[in-house]
């Protein structure tokens, strides 16, 4: 599907791991242990130094990240943000979302990272409906990216046609 930008948040369907950013944001889970889905795929595409820094980091709480080298990976860094299991909802859920996007931004400011691609947090295996995430990621994206910090690039990266398409309805919403 053709990219979709509001000027501030560029939504593309493609692969997270071939993205050339600064840092590409990784869906990892509290043990910082290679898993399945992009998880895995980073794991696989970034080699075995990866898990080693991760090791030596721990463990990440849910609603916060990490962040590593890039390793094999074209983007410089990955930032592992810890998203909530759905569960049912409930339980701050909402809030512990958008909380690990927000401190995956807050990380890339740090740095002076210029550009940061996203994946869709919490959305595969850990269950969060996909079109809530959308309505909640996409405004706080977007309020970040508007107060204009040193990232100049947003991305987000979705696979499949129904993440894209959850997420473009959402901003479509912006440009009208």
């Amino acid at each position: 599907m053709a990219p979709l930008s509001d000027g501030y948040i560029e939504l593309v369907q493609g692969d997270l791991t071939r993205e050339r950013v600064d840092a590409i944001v990784n869906a990892a889970n509290m043990e910082l242990r290679g898993g399945g889905g992009v998880d895995g795929a980073i794991h696989r595409a970034a080699g075995p130094e990866l898990q080693v820094a991760l090791d030596e980091i721990g463990w990440c709480p849910t609603g916060d990240a990490r962040i590593t080298p890039g390793f094999q990976l074209p983007a410089r860094y990955v930032i592992h943000a810890v998203g909530p299991i759905w569960q049912g909802g409930g339980a701050g859920k909402d809030e512990l979302l958008v909380s690990c996007y927000r401190a995956a931004l807050r990380i890339a400011d740090a740095y002076d990272l210029r550009s940061i691609s996203f994946c869709s947090i919490s959305t595969g295996a850990y269950g969060f409906p996909l079109k809530r995430a959308a309505r909640l990621v996409i405004p706080a994206l977007r309020d970040f990216a508007v107060r204009r910090h040193a990232i100049k690039t947003v991305r987000m990266v979705t696979y499949s046609d129904e993440s894209y398409e959850a997420y473009a309805d959402v901003m479509r919403e912006f440009l009208d």
